[in-house]
């Protein structure tokens, strides 16, 4: 079943109707699975944590969003459509948007700035992600 806010932001162009192929799922969850265990090793530069967390809720955001059907080249939005994809409440999602927020300064602008508490609050997010696309594809 697909979702009206998600067929109106593909109306407007910012999603794309797309099929979606399990390879490209599996490789989704994968590739977030593996970052999300990595992100979890307290030895690693804080930084590096906040990077492998990042990415790998990324991933799984998108896996989500690509399970409905749909593509989106612009990370903040696959991150917004998690409410409608898995259900995420506005304030978990809206953590990760601040991480994206965060990345995207560290990228351009070269200052990454995290503390102990959003990377725990990151990785504790991406691991409800995480249990929710893994039961997302045991239902096919």
């Amino acid at each position: 079943m697909t979702s009206p806010n998600l067929e109106n932001l593909a109306k407007i162009g910012k999603l794309k109707k797309e099929a979606v192929g399990q390879a490209e799922f599996d490789g989704l969850v994968k590739s977030g699975r593996a970052r999300l265990a990595d992100a979890r090793t307290a030895k690693l530069a804080l930084e590096s944590r906040f990077d492998l967390a990042y990415n790998a809720s990324h991933a799984l955001a998108l896996a989500a969003l690509r399970w409905q059907g749909y593509r989106s080249e612009n990370r903040y939005l696959v991150f917004q459509c998690l409410e409608e994809t898995l259900g995420l409440k506005p304030e978990q999602w809206r953590v990760l948007a601040l991480c994206h927020q965060r990345r995207n300064v560290a990228e351009y602008e070269g200052h990454l700035d995290v503390e102990d508490r959003l990377v725990t609050d990151l990785i504790q997010i991406a691991e409800i992600v995480l249990q929710k696309v893994t039961a997302l594809g045991k239902v096919r």
